[in-house]
């Protein structure tokens, strides 16, 4: 989804660990504009801008700009970044250049909202099995989300990703006949945990083999 944000950036002339400290001492971190058969540019971003952008509603799917001192200014999406593993301060970012008029394959979330009936009236269990779908589309035309309403659901019924709301443009990539969510009694649920006991006893303990028998005294 394109958003109205512009993120500054500045120009780096070199890299390598040091570099990157000294970045990050100064209060912003490397990062690297690609892509669009353009030569890379690395430059440096402020992280809060970056980590703004990831928590918005669009996350990474966001569509903005990064305009880079005395240089260009181009339509950019997250495509990589990377964290401290022990602070989980953003530590790094990648910036993949997006031209508007090409599509783009993106990974969209699906929500569910309301109570089942199956579940509320029946005593069966909601089940969601598909959280996200692969779509191809313009980047105008990118989703924040796909909300479900499962309220109509009974024991038995189905939403399928074919009855998601899809708009004029956008192409599912994720097989229509894949199943977002159903509503299974709990004797169903109970066997299908059933069924996989025999396989997990059979991959814990190997059956120990037999005692000798003890040697006759001649």
């Amino acid at each position: 989804m394109r958003i109205d944000t512009v993120v500054p950036a500045l120009a780096r002339s070199s890299r390598g660990k040091n570099e990157a400290r000294r970045l990050r001492v100064s209060g912003k971190i490397p990062a690297v504009i690609y892509g669009a058969f353009k030569e890379p540019v690395p430059v440096a971003v402020n992280p809060k801008d970056i980590t703004r952008i990831m928590r918005s509603k669009s996350g990474h799917n966001s569509i903005f700009d990064v305009e880079v001192e005395g240089g260009e200014r181009t339509p950019v999406i997250l495509a990589d970044e990377q964290f401290d593993p022990v602070k989980g301060h953003l530590l790094h970012v990648d910036l993949r250049r997006i031209d508007l008029t090409r599509k783009l394959r993106v990974s969209i979330p699906i929500h569910t909202s309301g109570e089942a009936k199956g579940v509320k009236q029946q005593g069966g269990i909601l089940d969601v099995v598909t959280r996200s779908i692969e779509i191809e589309c313009v980047p105008d035309d990118i989703p924040n989300d796909y909300e479900v309403n499962v309220t109509e659901l009974m024991i038995g019924g189905t939403i399928r990703v074919s009855d998601l709301p899809v708009k004029t443009g956008v192409r599912v990539l994720t097989p229509g006949e894949a199943v977002v969510a159903h509503v299974v009694g709990q004797k169903e649920e109970a066997a299908a945990t059933d069924a996989k006991e025999p396989e997990v006893a059979k991959k814990g303990k190997k059956e120990e083999p037999a005692a000798a028998a003890p040697a006759k005294k001649k």
